[in-house]
């Protein structure tokens, strides 16, 4: 019993620090992007899902023309934009075991308080690595709970 009641009491604080960090991490636009940058350095997909809305939500990766190209030479079935979700990344970044560092620069963030947009050009490290680099764009909302990720598109460059 008492093993019991141990348990129940970590799970409660395990779930109140996870809101707490949820609430921090979406109280404006520049948390959410950091606390993202953090998520995926940490490998801590959950947490990277909580800046989403829940449902539906975007995720775009247009490759360049040349990315384009080289693809359609390896694969006649390449796609040019390819849908994908918050979801799939979230998974991808709690799975690998590979280190993650996303850098972002050139950032330009408007917003009227409600809704917000975000342009930046990025670079994708793996292990140290440079593996893709393009220009990425997010549309955020801000409900009841905190600023949230409602779209992500972002152009690729790959390596």
């Amino acid at each position: 019993m008492k093993l019991l009641a141990t348990l129940i009491l970590f799970t409660l604080t395990l779930a109140a620090t996870a809101a707490e960090t949820t609430a921090s991490d979406t109280v404006d636009v520049q948390h959410v992007l950091d606390a993202y940058h953090a998520a995926v350095v940490s490998h801590d997909g959950a947490r990277l899902a909580a800046l989403f809305l829940p449902t539906g939500g975007t995720w775009l990766n247009v490759l360049s023309d040349e990315a384009y190209a080289a693809a359609r030479a390896r694969s006649p079935d390449a796609v040019k934009v390819r849908v994908g979700s918050y979801a799939d990344f979230a998974r991808l970044v709690s799975t690998a075991k590979a280190s993650f560092n996303p850098t972002h620069t050139q950032m330009q963030i408007s917003s009227d308080g409600t809704i917000a947009s975000v342009y930046f050009d990025f670079v994708f490290f793996i292990d140290g690595k440079e593996q893709n680099r393009g220009s990425e764009a997010w549309q955020l909302v801000k409900g009841s709970e905190g600023w949230r990720i409602a779209a992500i598109s972002y152009s690729s460059y790959p390596h």
